[in-house]
């Protein structure tokens, strides 16, 4: 199988493994970032060379503004390992990424509903409970 083969291989392989719903955009010189769960859970590039897998993070630029602030979790240079030792290892890191990502959701104090950390308004309060509850207005 020559790499071009792999990597449309690559390309099913992330689309089928990342949590769904999968977003999948192409990048400047064929490079692929998918997206993947909903809310974003894990981020994975794949270049021509490489797979990058990503846990999905937050910052806030501005009050109103979020900026993605993915946290690294692996890079593997898919070219020089055997294709069953790369899947095993994309998939591994995509299980990873997930857990890490889902291991910062908390439970609102209130409601009980799990919502990810960028948009809890306290660690343990959602943005619907803060207003309801606290009389936050956002």
């Amino acid at each position: 199988m020559d790499a071009s083969e792999r990597y449309e291989q690559l390309i099913a392989f992330l689309s089928t493994h990342l949590p769904p719903p999968v977003e999948q955009s192409e990048e400047a010189n064929g490079i692929m970032v998918f997206r993947g769960g909903s809310p974003v859970e894990v981020i994975a590039t794949l270049t021509h060379t490489s797979v990058i897998v990503d846990e999905y993070a937050v910052r806030w630029g501005t009050p109103t503004a979020p900026v993605d602030r993915p946290r690294r979790v692996g890079a593997l240079n898919w070219r020089r390992l055997p294709e069953s030792t790369v899947m095993n290892v994309v998939g591994q890191l995509i299980k990873g990424a997930r857990e890490i990502r889902r291991s910062r959701y908390r439970a609102c104090r209130f409601c009980g509903r799990t919502t990810p950390p960028e948009w809890l308004h306290d660690d343990d309060v959602c943005p619907g409970c803060a207003e309801a509850e606290m009389g936050v207005i956002h």
